[in-house]
């Protein structure tokens, strides 16, 4: 087989970045030696090639600072109504290459790099992923700041600036062993320190009323410093801004309690105040109440406030002095999206601002929050849901737990108006859960004091509606919307899979990369014979590409004309590697049975991450590489089955996996996955998916035909049947013979000889406690990879659904998704307005 074009010869014959000018190149290769001379310290004659990545950085942000700057002396101008979008999670990645991408620089700075005798995918390896986010929800986040940038949103992202990540996995011995993400380590060329910016927040203290109002006092402060991250539009020279809040002590901080004593002991104590921006806590979908995530919580929202409210007053260009003094515009002027329940303090937080700092009267102060603020829910399961302890937010934020009390009085005054006695539904509906432990219901106090709430899928925002906040749906019908996930094509296509994006580009032009919906040009392409070959041939070389790259970390021999098999994301029993498993351990079986018999060669990937304290996802991860060690060497098989067990899956491991598969497992249990994103990115990359009838499957079945997709396995009202006449597992183990030798293996030890009690935990869980109802999707999911099968077997069929399913991935554009976020819950337009670039003077 000929052996695959790099990325980078491959981009050298590219279309879609148009052809690099001759002035370009020269001003890249000069401003590149510039910054390598003033990189390399004085007694260093030799560069690494970390000095290479960190000069062609800042060679490239070169070309962000003028157009960042003039960004927000565009905005000063104009004074658009702001949105900020607050997450305690951003999952950027690498920013090189897309920095790249969206300037339209790519092809100068390779030509630039090529002639220095340099390799820019080499370079590009270097950099850190800045990882901090754990899965979908972080990721969504950089994908919205991204389109927000290209929509010409004014919009900012807000978050924490964690020294420490989502941790590095490595696998020792088939088992999850955790190490920090030390990211920083050698800087970050991307991010601008703004001291002059710093914010003090405030916890602990008493609160008192006197007669001039509500003091929160005797409180510890920490300050909140802001690292500012450029975020680059494609194309249109906007680039908004993420910032990033890193904790520092005050210099006074504990000095004052020592004045006797251990100077040296209280210089030390300032690290408590900085544990703050420490570490990411590493859970998806798991609420873990710590007293130090409040903390990190309240520092993101208390930081972003007050840095809110300034920007309103003063909305001068650099101008320090409030403009503004009024509120009664706050809501025409600011937007605030809460991206899960973690920044849901920003609504006692601002109340607090306008009740206690600015005077404005109670129920003035609260038309303004609910008017400002907007609640994305993210998930269903009940463990994810935050309930913080009310002795908690006693010690650490008093006023804010009087607030939420006063909240929920007049909440609890309104319902019980409108339902006399019926005081189940005013349990129901309490931000205050009683019981041992009293709770605060941190998604309750988001949906009273938001004007919108939405689900992140069709199904996710219908299930919200009918069983999670049913009763607030009742009150406030108007309130509840859906807003479908997208992600952002220049990352998750013209970044991550060059090759496919230029045979697109070739067809229908570039349009698509800013109108995903163009994609539906390809459709009379369906059946076109040089388009399938070379759509095919793309696939076949990303497969070739990424076989060597698994073939060096794994040393396991990858047959490249096997079906690619992905099952990427977080490890978690509801998403069901375990069905996976089972499936693998069938296949095998059947190669052992009749060895003779022609079967479909697969590699089956399956990658994530488990949280540090999810046994059962960490026993997952060692019977996925236990099953790998045993048929991996099992001669028999051959290269007919391979598992590998994909190790630190994170976003550049996903832009290299997801162009290469053939299949997406997306088999969730239905009514678990909110929406899910990687399932569109491995549509929009010509993988097809089987899958469940759950999150956005349903839309993508909807949009491409549920012909184009394999899906299988209960629907959501099924596995509400099966709750109420009761899931016994045993039945299928009994019933079904291939289910139950595989079962047998897994207990009596085959896959674990050395110790054959290994996974008594997981057997147990499957038959005994199995919330997400494996066996139940275990016969329908066999047949419907029988069928998967039997299409791989003729390529040219594949092919043309794999053209059907890029075709109608349209509508998984983070472009879409925000724009419908603008108009619906924001109230402000995308415009296309290209903001003059730094060479050209301003009108």
């Amino acid at each position: 087989m000929a052996k695959p074009l790099t990325d980078s010869e491959r981009r050298k014959q590219i279309s879609v970045r148009g052809l690099a000018g001759l002035g370009d190149v020269a001003e890249v290769r000069k401003s590149f030696n510039r910054h390598l001379h003033f990189t390399l310290v004085k007694d260093r004659n030799v560069a690494t090639p970390r000095d290479y990545f960190f000069a062609l950085a800042h060679t490239v942000r070169d070309h962000l600072v003028g157009r960042w700057i003039r960004t927000q002396q565009h905005y000063y101008e104009r004074d658009p109504k702001r949105i900020y979008y607050l997450s305690l999670e951003f999952y950027m990645g690498r920013t090189l290459q897309n920095t790249m991408v969206n300037l339209g620089l790519q092809n100068a700075c390779d030509e630039a790099i090529y002639q220095l005798g340099l390799d820019l995918e080499e370079l590009e390896e270097i950099e850190e992923d800045a990882g901090l986010g754990n899965g979908g929800l972080g990721r969504l986040a950089a994908c919205f700041l991204d389109s927000m940038a290209t929509l010409g949103l004014a919009a900012y992202g807000y978050g924490i600036r964690y020294e420490f990540g989502i941790f590095n996995q490595k696998i020792v011995n088939g088992w999850q062993v955790e190490e920090a993400d030390d990211w920083l380590r050698y800087g970050n060329p991307w991010e601008k320190a703004r001291p002059e910016y710093m914010l003090p927040v405030h916890f602990y203290g008493r609160v008192e009323h006197t007669p001039e109002g509500v003091k929160w006092l005797d409180t510890q402060v920490v300050l909140a410093m802001p690292y500012d991250t450029p975020v680059p539009g494609y194309k249109n020279n906007t680039v908004n801004t993420m910032r990033l809040w890193s904790a520092k002590a005050p210099n006074d901080f504990k000095l004052k309690d020592f004045n006797v004593g251990d100077y040296v002991e209280a210089v030390l104590d300032r690290n408590l105040a900085e544990n703050i921006s420490r570490v990411l806590y590493p859970n998806d979908n798991f609420f873990e109440g710590k007293e130090l995530r409040l903390k990190q919580e309240y520092f993101v929202v208390a930081a972003t406030l007050q840095d809110i409210i300034r920007r309103f007053k003063s909305s001068k260009f650099g101008c320090r002095d409030p403009v503004r003094t009024c509120f009664e515009t706050f809501p025409d002027k600011v937007a605030i999206q809460l991206n899960d329940t973690h920044p849901a303090l920003s609504i006692p937080e601002l109340m607090r601002i306008l009740v206690d700092v600015e005077k404005v009267d109670w129920d003035k102060a609260w038309e303004i929050t609910k008017r400002t603020c907007a609640y994305t829910n993210h998930t269903v399961l009940p463990e994810a849901l935050e309930r913080w302890p009310v002795s908690m937010f006693e010690k650490l934020l008093p006023r804010h737990l009087d607030i939420i009390y006063a909240i929920n009085q007049r909440h609890l005054d309104h319902v019980a108006a409108l339902f006399p006695g019926d005081v189940d539904r005013l349990r129901r509906m309490s931000v205050i859960e009683e019981g041992d432990c009293k709770r605060i219901n941190m998604a309750h106090l988001c949906v009273i004091g938001s004007h919108a709430v939405n689900g992140v899928a069709k199904i996710h925002s219908e299930i919200v509606k009918q069983s999670v906040f049913k009763d607030f749906y009742e009150l406030e019908p108007e309130k509840f919307q859906n807003k479908t996930n997208g992600i952002t094509p220049r990352r998750w296509l013209l970044l991550c899979n060059p090759g496919l994006a230029d045979i697109i580009v070739e067809r229908i032009g570039e349009g698509f990369l800013t109108d995903l919906s163009q994609l539906k040009k390809l459709l009379p392409l369906v059946s076109d014979e040089v388009f399938i070959r070379d759509v095919a041939k793309v696939k076949q070389e990303n497969k070739l590409k990424f076989s060597a790259l698994l073939e060096k970390e794994y040393k396991v021999k990858i047959n490249p004309s096997s079906m690619f098999d992905v099952h990427v994301k977080r490890i978690h029993e509801y998403k069901r590697q375990l069905l996976n498993c089972l499936h693998i351990i069938t296949l095998y079986n059947r190669i052992k049975k009749d060895p003779t018999k022609s079967f479909v060669p697969r590699t089956v990937m399956i990658g994530g991450k488990a949280a540090p304290g999810y046994h059962m996802a960490k026993m997952i991860i060692k019977l996925v590489t236990s099953i790998g060690d045993v048929v991996n060497h099992d001669p028999v098989v051959g290269d007919r089955l391979k598992v590998i067990f994909l190790e630190n899956y994170r976003v550049s491991l996903a832009e290299k996996v997801i162009p290469a598969a053939d299949l997406s497992q997306q088999i969730s249990t239905a009514g678990t996955e909110a929406s899910g994103t990687g399932n569109m990115k491995f549509m929009l990359n010509g993988a097809l998916t089987i899958g469940t009838m759950d999150g956005a499957n349903v839309e993508m079945a909807e949009e491409a035909g549920a012909e184009n997709l394999f899906i299988f396995g209960l629907r959501v009202e099924d596995v509400e049947a099966l709750d109420q006449k009761g899931y016994n597992a045993r039945e299928y183990y009994e019933r079904l013979p291939e289910l139950r030798q595989a079962m047998d293996q897994i207990s009596s030890g085959f896959f674990s000889p050395k110790d054959p009690g290994c996974f008594r935990d997981v057997v147990n869980m499957l038959m005994y406690h199995d919330r997400f109802k494996v066996f139940a999707d275990y016969e329908a999911y066999m047949q419907c990879q029988a069928q998967v099968d039997q299409l791989y077997r003729n390529p040219k069929e594949w092919t043309k659904k794999v053209i059907k399913n890029i075709a109608c991935s349209g509508k998984f554009s983070s472009d879409r998704t925000i724009t419908e976020y603008a108009r619906d819950i924001w109230g402000v337009e995308p415009s296309d307005l290209q903001i003059p670039p730094p060479n050209i003077p301003k009108d």
